[in-house]
């Protein structure tokens, strides 16, 4: 049966006209000069309003502007801003829907990580989930075509997230997207120095010392760096700003960044 989550921020995180999104995608791609080389394997990028967040997250994205035919398959993981839960949720959907067209999911791949203890399916944490959602544009402009496993990340340790990644890391035609904004509601400056520490903490794969009031999405953003320490990745930071920066006051801010890792 083929079953599609439809869009639920459409028209509220970014726009719901197709034209409109893509020109808009577009545009954060072309401010964005991408130095040549191999994609990364993975990447963290935040999830806010794309007129908060999408000029930090297209630096990532413009990163793999030249594996759009290599990457077949990614692995998205977003924190649960909605529901409660322990462990991390997958979905039976069989697409997932944006104004741009509809992304299969990797069912296959999807049943692997079910096998795991820590993963179940749970509709009720993707149905208007946001973390996940507002990548899938960027994901289709950059990629075209591609399969997809969604996957919302509750109450989880770094080890537990760890070890979905692990089954289905792949090669080079797996792409690893972890989804988390930084710091909330501090003022400017306050909120530029603990995101400067987060940073820090990402560039030496250090999941121990970071915690909720850092990264919204702390529990997948660790299960990368888990698997990343296990693996010598090294990771770049490509651009670390705030909402005080792009398109909003500076009283209160929320902290973006992005990273590659390699």
């Amino acid at each position: 049966m083929h079953t599609v989550r439809t869009p639920a921020v459409a028209g509220l995180f970014y726009p719901a006209d197709t034209a409109e999104l893509h020109a808009q995608v577009r545009h954060f791609l072309t401010e964005v000069e991408a130095p040549a080389g191999s994609p990364p394997k993975a990447i963290i990028a935040p999830h806010a309003g794309y007129i908060y967040s999408g000029p930090v997250a297209a630096s990532a994205y413009a990163r793999l502007q030249a594996a759009r035919g290599l990457i077949a398959r990614v692995l998205l993981l977003g924190p649960s801003h909605r529901v409660g839960f322990r462990g991390i949720a997958a979905s039976a959907m069989t697409a997932f829907e944006t104004p741009l067209g509809s992304i299969p999911v990797d069912q296959e791949a999807v049943t692997a990580a079910r096998q795991l203890p820590d993963v179940g399916v749970l509709e009720q944490a993707h149905a208007r989930e946001h973390s996940l959602e507002v990548h899938l544009p960027f994901l289709q402009e950059v990629l075209g075509s591609f399969s997809l496993v969604p996957l919302v990340v509750g109450e989880a340790r770094p080890s537990q997230v760890g070890q979905v990644l692990e089954t289905l890391w792949g090669g080079p035609e797996t792409l690893i997207v972890i989804s988390s904004d930084l710091s909330h509601y501090l003022d400017y400056q306050n909120a530029r120095q603990l995101d400067q520490a987060t940073s820090k903490a990402i560039e030496a794969l250090r999941f121990e010392d970071i915690s909720y009031e850092q990264a919204c999405g702390r529990n997948p953003v660790n299960g990368l760096l888990w698997v990343a320490r296990r693996k010598n990745l090294q990771v770049e930071t490509l651009d670390l700003r705030n909402s005080g920066d792009t398109a909003g006051s500076r009283d209160q801010v929320v902290g973006y960044g992005a990273y590659a890792f390699h």
